[in-house]
């Protein structure tokens, strides 16, 4: 049995009969099954590089797929090149893997609309905020996550969001990165993907870094053949951010404060952290979201 992260699917690694070591899912939930079973297929039917599904039950709460090893991005995170590799990677997966995409399989939308944003944002409410026990002024709070809600539904939508596209998602073999657990994926904007993996908490990736595969992602979106308005897609970044910060952190207040894990909690401070920098680093998202600057820095004292 392979360690568990955030899902409740288990994952074993077995031999099948023709000696091969593959990777058994057993999930909880039949449509996200059914998400990811599709999505795989069709990536790697487009020459995408995630893992080949083998075998499907009847009952499709389990299914076999590619064996890619133990190698994953996080643990190589001063490599470069690799990471170079990932984000470039990214981009023919949001933009080609888009092509002739069914997105009614989507779990649990099609696309990130405005419900399924207000879903991540009362997140952070309820399974962060809340849990911490500090004041806070709802209708002000409310007030900031509807402008939150304009930026993201502004912004060019007819690309794969992967969702959770951080460095523990991406394997590694022979010096190439694959991607798994992108069940979550729905029809969006391609800066979400960026400002979650660059903004992961536990990576601490150096702003001078961060520039640099913002630099070769862009790039290589245009090799894709996407219409890319860079000044505008920049400009819209930091916002997702944000978002990302904010989801993520009622991830990790699920996960840690009611759940116990460890790993979530100690994730806590280095998304606070990352929240704050952001805000230092953009005057112009501390005059947009006067509220969430203060707070943040409220937030802070609990590390």
């Amino acid at each position: 049995m392979l360690k568990q992260q955030g899902s409740n699917r288990v994952y074993t690694r077995e031999t099948d009969e023709n000696g091969r070591s593959i990777i058994r899912v057993v999930g909880t939930n039949r449509d996200e099954n059914r998400a990811f079973i599709y999505m795989a297929r069709h990536f790697y039917a487009l020459g995408l590089p995630v893992p080949e599904v083998y075998r499907v039950s009847d009952d499709e709460m389990s299914y076999t797929q590619e064996d890619l090893g133990d190698t994953i991005l996080f643990d190589h995170l001063d490599d470069t090149i690799l990471l170079e590799r990932a984000m470039r990677a990214l981009a023919h997966i949001q933009v080609v893997g888009a092509q002739d995409f069914d997105w009614s399989v989507c779990f649990p939308v099609p696309s990130m609309d405005e419900r399924s944003i207000r879903w991540d944002l009362n997140y952070f409410k309820y399974c962060f905020l809340k849990g911490t026990k500090i004041e806070f002024s709802e209708p002000k709070l409310e007030d900031e996550f509807d402008a939150i809600v304009r930026v993201i539904l502004a912004q060019p939508a007819e690309t794969f969001l992967y969702r959770d596209f951080q460095s523990r998602n991406v394997m590694i073999r022979d010096g190439q990165p694959y991607f798994i657990d992108f069940q979550g994926g729905r029809r969006g904007p391609t800066q979400y993907d960026v400002a979650s993996f660059l903004w992961q908490a536990k990576a601490n990736f150096a702003p001078e870094l961060r520039e640099k595969l913002i630099d070769a992602y862009l790039d290589e979106l245009k090799v894709t053949g996407y219409g890319l308005q860079v000044t505008e897609w920049r400009s819209a970044l930091p916002h997702f951010v944000l978002f990302r910060t904010l989801q993520v952190l009622g991830a990790y207040g699920y996960r840690g404060y009611f759940e116990r894990k460890q790993h979530f909690l100690e994730s806590i401070p280095l998304a606070l952290k990352n929240l704050r920098e952001l805000f230092e680093k953009n005057p112009d998202l501390q005059n947009e979201y006067p509220y969430l600057y203060a707070l943040s820095n409220d937030l802070l004292l609990l590390v």
